[in-house]
């Protein structure tokens, strides 16, 4: 332990602009919080033998070119908001989505690059919302970019679908009481392919990668082994929503990040009040025979996530998953109090951290910063850390114009431009 702490002292020196916050030494780690312009680091610095560093000789620089395929109702926009902060820590160039599409590069359209603002042209990362399109990605991501996306259990996921687009996909409004069950019971009562996004109401994942979201394994199933093959020729790592911890462990060693690279908030939650707490097994049933395609995707991506797992070593995935959720409770204590909680938008009361609802009838959470917390550029890490995708997009939109010089000026309009993207309902004001 002296020895330890000999060198902890040699290279604290050495720390230009550096503050140490807080040293917590324990029998096998050591952990720092570090205070280092805007980033917080909650990062244990030193490894058990059990659980060693990557080791590449000569270490790996940090991978800086990232494109996330942001599935929907997938826990993207966590991801997003990780890749985010990191683009912003490094002063890399997002790619961001043109006015006329609003935060998703005009979805539920082919990706273009023509959607993608000037201003963010050449970027590093890319992370909204878009409909998988090869060429086109390729065309605008540099030539060393790693494609990574995120599936989750088609039941699941489908129940999310229902609620959050429940008054936004025609195939849901029919359905009397908004009932999931009377949905599943006899989708193609209520199911109209090609309508306006239909593609949230059968197959979404297959949809999102750029497939076909009509096709049905039962009757073709060489197009779900075809459409398996594609992803995995493009996508160096497709994580696992259930598992997401480990699934950023995965990431974080794909990209030579540190641990607190991927420390995260959960952005996008729906209130208990908004989702099933449970779903029963038949309607799990129901959900995967009617989203057939995604549950093919699904199944083989959790298999190979695992065998992923396996060669990374168990132990050590599941020991840097611990730390990763241990550093991140202390940074959300230390970010929302000693009793984080998400709280629901009109108990928020910081603006740029209330997120868009989605309609009167789901409520998404979020986090608020203490009262009288101040300013600098601890209280800035930390409401990055909880801010939601639209203000943040439009954060990041503002300060790459003005890294770039761009004047302020009516935005040109897209030839045939996109249907309008969703839009929020009003508030409902209180007590009404």
């Amino acid at each position: 332990m002296a020895a330890i702490l000999q060198r902890l002292q040699q290279s604290t020196k050495m720390m230009s602009r550096r503050k140490i916050l807080l040293l917590v030494l324990g029998c096998s780690t050591v952990s720092l919080l570090i205070h280092q312009g805007s980033q917080l680091s909650w990062y244990p610095k030193l490894f058990p033998l059990s659980c060693p560093p990557l080791r590449e000789s000569p270490p790996r620089a940090k991978h800086m070119a990232v494109a996330f395929l942001k599935t929907h109702k997938t826990a993207g926009t966590t991801v997003q908001n990780i890749l985010f902060r990191f683009a912003e820590r490094h002063n890399l160039t997002v790619a961001l989505p043109h006015p006329s599409c609003e935060h998703q590069f005009c979805y539920p359209r082919n990706f273009s690059a023509h959607f993608v603002h000037p201003a963010t042209r050449p970027p590093h990362m890319l992370a909204s919302h878009l409909r998988f399109d090869r060429a086109e990605l390729e065309r605008l991501m540099p030539p060393d970019t790693i494609y990574v996306t995120i599936l989750r259990e088609p039941a699941a996921m489908f129940e999310s679908l229902f609620s959050y687009y429940n008054q936004y996909c025609p195939a849901f409004r029919r359905v009397p009481n908004a009932s999931l069950e009377a949905f599943l019971r006899a989708p193609e009562a209520y199911y109209r392919p090609g309508e306006h996004f239909a593609m949230f109401a059968h197959n979404t994942l297959a949809y999102d990668l750029g497939g076909d979201n009509e096709r049905s394994p039962r009757d073709d199933a060489a197009y779900l082994a075809g459409l398996i093959r594609q992803v995995e020729e493009v996508f160096s790592l497709v994580m696992i929503a259930e598992y997401f911890d480990e699934s950023l462990v995965l990431l974080r060693r794909l990209l030579a990040w540190d641990l607190d690279d991927v420390l995260y908030a959960k952005l996008n939650a729906r209130a208990a009040t908004s989702r099933l707490a449970t779903i029963p097994e038949a309607l799990a049933r129901a959900a995967r025979t009617w989203n057939a395609l995604d549950a093919g995707l699904y199944d083989h991506f959790n298999a190979t996530f695992w065998r992923r797992v396996a060669r990374a070593g168990r132990a050590c995935v599941e020991r840097e998953a611990r730390e990763l959720r241990e550093a991140r409770q202390r940074l959300l204590r230390r970010c929302f109090g000693d009793e984080p909680v998400l709280r629901p938008a009109a108990q928020i009361r910081t603006k740029q951290l209330q997120p868009w609802q989605p309609s009167r009838k789901v409520d998404i959470m979020g986090y608020d910063l203490p009262s009288g917390g101040g300013a600098g550029p601890t209280t800035e890490a930390c409401l990055k850390l909880a801010m939601p995708e639209v203000q943040y997009s439009n954060y990041l939109l503002r300060k790459q114009k003005r890294r770039g010089g761009v004047r302020s000026r009516p935005e040109p309009v897209l030839d045939n431009p996109p249907p309008r993207p969703i839009r929020a309902l009003p508030r409902i004001p209180q007590g009404t």
